[in-house]
């Protein structure tokens, strides 16, 4: 676990963080008691916490890879989360090793954690954003500088469209994302919702109302009036472990118990 004697600087270690939640739910180490704490709760809640994660996590990978052997070489990586093992800029980089990625932000913790985990490696940036307005980060003369926007990029929402309130709004930024990407760009995203258990909805919020972060879970309905404006790839929406599953790895039982639904769309 992380040192709780040390983080990067102006890092609050006593508010509970989504993304350092996320993190310890992987078995990361860029966690802190606090952390910790709804981590375990959530479990209490949601047994399956750590294997939705995972497989989430696991998701992401698996889209980044695909898209980077169709030969996408621009990631745009939107939301709270920590660049740690696994993410994007590795998983791309094992495929493309001359991929730029831009992980992009508006949570000073994880930009703090971002820029020294980030520190000395090639064609990578973090930058502060809006998740709710990503569109913007077209705009952004540092995310300019590393990314081309004359060619296709693949943008990521991991975790980010559930965090916005109203689904009006939710649709709007992704409309606003599409069209300001390139044809041939492409869109990941996953978003939670309680379909599979819709009582579970209060006890979750309950457990998240320490941190600043407050998700909506939403129909499959609702999920793809948001992204609708992408051609979704096959499978469509999916759990996260049904999206194009890894042949050699041991298959999810209830998929539907992650909670999380997920797809890829490609902007004409």
């Amino acid at each position: 676990m992380a040192d709780e004697g040390w983080s990067p600087a102006d890092v609050d270690l006593t508010t509970p963080n989504t993304a350092r939640i996320y993190d310890y739910l992987l078995g990361g180490k860029d966690n802190y008691a606090a952390d910790r704490e709804v981590a375990e709760r959530l479990i209490e809640v949601i047994p399956e916490a750590r294997t939705a994660a995972r497989e989430n996590h696991a998701f992401v990978g698996r889209a980044v890879r695909f898209l980077a052997r169709r030969g996408l070489r621009q990631f745009i990586d939107v939301g709270s989360k920590l660049p740690a093992r696994g993410n994007v800029h590795e998983v791309a980089a094992e495929v493309a090793p001359d991929a730029a990625v831009v992980f992009a932000d508006g949570d000073p913790v994880v930009l703090a954690h971002a820029r020294a985990l980030l520190a000395g490696t090639a064609r990578t940036a973090a930058v502060r954003c809006d998740p709710r307005r990503p569109a913007a980060l077209v705009k952004d003369p540092a995310v300019r500088a590393l990314i081309d926007f004359d060619r296709p990029v693949a943008c990521v929402l991991d975790r980010v469209l559930h965090f916005i309130d109203d689904a009006a709004e939710a649709a709007e930024a992704v409309r606003e994302l599409h069209d300001a990407l390139p044809a041939g760009s492409h869109l990941v995203f996953t978003h939670i919702t309680q379909d599979p258990e819709p009582e579970s909805g209060e006890d979750v919020g309950q457990v998240f109302k320490p941190t600043a972060g407050h998700f909506w879970g939403r129909t499959r309905a609702e999920i793809l009036d948001i992204v609708g404006c992408f051609d979704l790839l096959e499978p469509g929406l999916t759990y996260t472990s049904q999206w194009r599953p890894d042949p050699s790895a041991p298959a999810v039982g209830n998929p539907e118990r992650t909670f999380t639904l997920a797809g890829v769309g490609r902007r004409r």
